[in-house]
C-alpha cells in the first residue's frame, strides 16, 4: 500500500505549480481585477464568467456551482485524480521527487492508477514514434504518410507512430518497463489473447490522441495492410483515462491559438488535423471516432470564452455522409454564443486532399468563415421540396420553420425567419416570422424553454447558468451587517496583515450570519490571522483544512478569491471594518443589557443590578471611543 506524501513535499508542489498556469492548460484566464484571472467554469456549463482563479492566493473559487480550492483540488477535479495521484503528476511537471512516510518511495509501485495509465501510454507513445523513423517493417507508413504530404519533421511534430505487425511486441516491451499486465489490459493498449495479453494494435500507423493538459490517453490506429481485417480505423477503447466523447485530436497544441484567435476549426480526422496546422491553421481539431456533441463543445466554449465574436468553422465532405454530419452539428448550435460556419472544400475534398492538390493556401482559404450553420442546415432541408408547387413550399415550411424558432436570439431568430421566407419564395415575409413566434412560443408553454427562443436579450444573456443551490444559510447582502461581517472575514483572509493582532481578538459570536461565524472558528482553529502574516499560501491551506465541513470550506475559499470592496486596501480601511463589525457587536450586547435591566426591575438584587449596571458603563464608555477614535480605541 502506497505511504503518506510528506507534508513539506505536498507544500513545495503547492508552492512550485502556480494556479493560473495549471488552470490555463484547461481553459482561457482573462483579468479579472484586483490580481485575479476569470473564465468559463469546468465544472458546470455557463455562458458568464463566474470562475475566478487568484494567482497570489493559489486558489479557485467558481462563484455559480460554488467549486473551489487549490492547485491540488483543480487537478483532481479536473482529472478527476485522488489527493496522492494529483500531487505525484503536479510533483512530476515541477521536477520534485517525493517522500512517502511509510515504505519509502517506489515509483513503480507507489503511483496512482490514473498515473500509471498515463505513463504507459506515453511510453508506447515514445515507442510507436521511434519504431516509424526506424524500423524497415514501418515503410508501409512512412510511404502512407509521403503519399499524403508528410514527411517525417510532420511525423515528429504530432508524434505519429507504427506499431508492428507481430502479437506481442508492445506488450513485452512494457512489461520490461515495470507495467504489469493487468496494467496493460486496463490501458486498452493490449487486449486478452489464448496465452494471455496482446498488442492490441499491430501493423498499423498511430495517432497519439492526447488530453487538454497534453497527456496521451489514447490511439488512433489506421489500416494499412489488405490482410488486416479490422476496421480501416480503430480507436483505443473506452477506458478509465479515455473517453472518445470528451477528447479532441490536436486540442493540446490547438489550444493557446484557438483561444487567442477565438477562432476554432472542427475536421474530420487526423490527417485533416495535420494538414490544417501544416498549412497555418493552428486552430484545427478532429473528434475521436464520435461525432461532434455536448461535451466537445464544453472544451471549446472554455476557450473561446464564448464571446460573441467567436467563430467555429466546421468543415465537412459535401457527401451524402458530410451533410448528415453538419446537420448533427447544428442541433447543438445554440450550446454556443459562437458564431457557427460550415466550409465544404469544391469537389468534396478533405482539408488533407486540398492541400495536396492545391497548397497550403487553398486549404487557408477553406476555413474563412462563408455559410452560416443555420443557413446550410435549412438549405438542405428546403433543396428537399419541390418549391414550384403551393404544396411543396407549405412542406418545407413545415419541416424548416421549428429549426428556426430554436434559435435563441429574438432578434437573429427574426432575420433568419425573413432568410427562410426568401428561400422558399414565399412573398408574404410576415406570414413566415410569424409562424416561427408562434412555434416558439409553443415550445416555451410545453416547458420546452431549452429550444425556443427567449423573448429579449442576446445569445449570452440567454446562456446565463440558473441559481446554484444555496450552500449554507442564505446571506442577504444588502443587510449592511452581513456585507461588513464579509468584508472583514476577507480581509482576515486575503490581508491578515492589515487586521492582525486585533482579528484574532474578536470572538466568534461577533459574526450574526452562521456561515461568517462557520469561517471565523476555522481561523481560529487554524491557529489566527496572524499566521497568515508570515506565510499567506500556508495559511489559507491550514484554515481550508481547519474547516468543519466542505460547505464552510467552499465558503473560506470564495471569501479568499472574492474582490475586496474598496480599490485602495490600507490599514485605514481596514481599521475601518474592523470598527464596524466591533461597535455593532458592543451595540448588541447593550441591547441585550437594557434588556436585564427591564428584566430586573426596582425589586432585583441589589448586587446582580449593580454588575449590570456596571458592564453597561463599561460598554457604553468603549462605544464611545470607538466612534471618537476609530481603531486605535481597539
Amino acid at each position: 500500500m502506497a505511504g503518506r506524501i510528506n507534508d513539506e513535499d505536498v507544500k513545495a508542489v503547492r508552492d512550485a505549480v502556480p494556479i493560473d498556469a495549471v488552470v490555463s492548460e484547461y481553459l482561457q484566464l482573462r483579468n479579472a481585477g484586483g490580481g485575479n484571472l476569470k473564465g468559463l467554469c469546468p465544472f458546470h456549463d455557463e455562458k458568464s464568467p463566474s470562475f475566478q482563479v487568484s494567482p497570489s492566493k493559489g486558489l479557485f473559487h467558481c462563484f455559480g456551482c460554488q467549486e473551489g480550492g487549490d492547485t491540488i483540488t483543480f487537478v483532481m477535479k479536473i482529472d478527476h485524480l485522488t489527493f496522492s495521484e494529483a500531487v505525484e503528476r503536479l510533483a512530476g511537471q515541477a521536477g520534485i521527487t517525493l517522500r512517502y512516510e511509510e515504505g519509502g518511495y517506489n515509483p513503480s509501485h507507489q503511483r496512482g492508477e490514473r498515473i500509471r495509465l498515463v505513463e504507459a501510454h506515453k511510453v508506447a507513445a515514445q515507442w510507436y514514434a521511434e519504431q516509424l523513423a526506424t524500423s524497415p517493417e514501418a515503410d508501409a507508413g512512412r510511404v502512407f504518410l509521403a503519399e499524403r504530404g508528410f514527411d517525417q519533421a510532420a511525423a515528429e511534430h504530432f508524434g505519429v507512430g507504427y506499431s508492428p505487425q507481430g502479437w506481442d511486441h508492445l506488450t513485452r516491451y512494457l512489461r520490461g518497463k515495470g507495467f504489469s499486465d493487468k496494467e496493460l489490459l486496463l490501458s486498452g493498449l493490449a487486449q486478452e489473447g489464448r496465452r494471455g495479453p496482446i498488442d492490441r494494435f499491430r501493423g498499423r500507423l498511430m495517432w497519439p490522441i492526447r488530453d487538454i493538459g497534453g497527456e496521451v490517453v489514447g490511439f488512433g490506429a489506421r489500416k494499412l495492410y489488405e490482410a488486416d481485417n479490422g476496421p480501416k480505423y480503430l480507436n483505443t477503447p473506452e477506458t478509465p483515462i479515455y473517453r472518445k466523447s470528451q477528447v479532441l485530436y490536436g486540442i493540446d497544441l490547438a489550444k493557446k491559438d484557438i483561444a487567442k484567435a477565438s477562432r476554432a476549426v472542427v475536421v474530420e480526422g487526423y490527417t485533416d488535423v495535420m494538414a490544417c496546422h501544416l498549412a497555418g491553421v493552428t486552430t484545427a481539431i478532429a473528434t475521436c471516432g464520435t461525432a461532434f456533441g455536448t461535451d466537445h463543445i464544453k472544451i471549446l466554449r472554455r476557450l473561446l470564452m464564448d464571446n460573441g465574436s467567436a467563430r467555429v468553422i466546421f468543415t465537412f465532405d459535401g457527401d451524402a455522409a458530410g451533410q448528415k454530419a453538419a446537420l448533427r452539428a447544428f442541433e447543438d448550435d445554440q450550446k454556443f454564443a459562437a458564431e457557427t460556419y460550415i466550409a465544404i472544400a469544391p469537389d468534396n475534398m478533405d482539408p488533407c486532399d486540398l492541400r495536396l492538390a492545391k497548397g497550403d493556401e487553398a486549404v487557408a482559404d477553406l476555413v474563412e468563415p462563408r455559410t452560416p450553420l443555420f443557413e446550410f442546415a435549412l438549405r438542405q432541408i428546403v433543396s428537399r421540396y419541390d418549391l414550384d408547387t403551393p404544396a411543396g413550399r407549405a412542406a418545407a415550411l413545415d419541416e424548416a420553420a421549428p429549426v428556426v424558432a430554436r434559435i435563441k436570439n429574438s432578434g437573429a431568430q427574426h432575420e433568419v425567419a425573413v432568410q427562410l421566407a426568401g428561400m422558399l419564395g414565399i412573398l408574404d415575409t410576415q406570414f413566415v416570422v410569424k409562424r416561427v413566434g408562434q412555434l416558439a412560443r409553443w415550445a416555451r408553454e410545453r416547458g420546452g424553454g431549452d429550444r425556443g427562443p427567449a423573448p429579449g436579450g442576446s445569445r449570452q444573456q440567454q446562456y446565463a447558468p440558473a441559481p446554484a443551490a444555496p450552500s449554507g444559510p442564505s446571506l442577504t447582502l444588502r443587510n449592511p451587517v452581513y456585507a461588513t461581517e464579509r468584508e472583514l472575514l476577507k480581509l482576515a483572509l486575503q490581508r491578515p496583515e492589515l487586521v492582525s493582532p486585533a482579528f484574532d481578538a474578536y470572538g466568534v459570536d461577533e459574526f450574526t450570519a452562521p456561515p461568517y461565524a462557520a469561517v471565523r472558528q476555522a481561523i481560529l482553529d487554524a491557529g489566527g490571522a496572524e499566521h497568515g502574516v508570515e506565510d499567506p499560501q500556508e495559511y489559507l491551506v491550514r484554515v481550508r483544512e481547519a474547516a468543519p465541513d466542505d460547505t464552510v470550506r467552499a465558503m473560506v475559499t470564495e471569501l479568499a478569491v472574492e474582490a475586496i470592496m474598496r480599490r485602495a486596501v490600507d490599514e485605514v480601511y481596514a481599521g475601518e471594518v474592523l470598527v464596524r463589525v466591533r461597535r455593532r457587536a458592543v451595540e448588541r450586547r447593550i441591547r441585550d443589557i437594557h434588556a436585564t435591566f427591564t428584566r430586573l426591575g426596582n425589586g432585583g438584587d441589589p448586587a446582580q443590578l449593580a454588575t449590570v449596571q456596571n458592564e453597561l458603563w463599561v460598554l457604553e464608555k468603549y462605544d464611545r471611543a470607538l466612534r471618537d477614535h476609530g481603531a486605535a480605541a481597539l
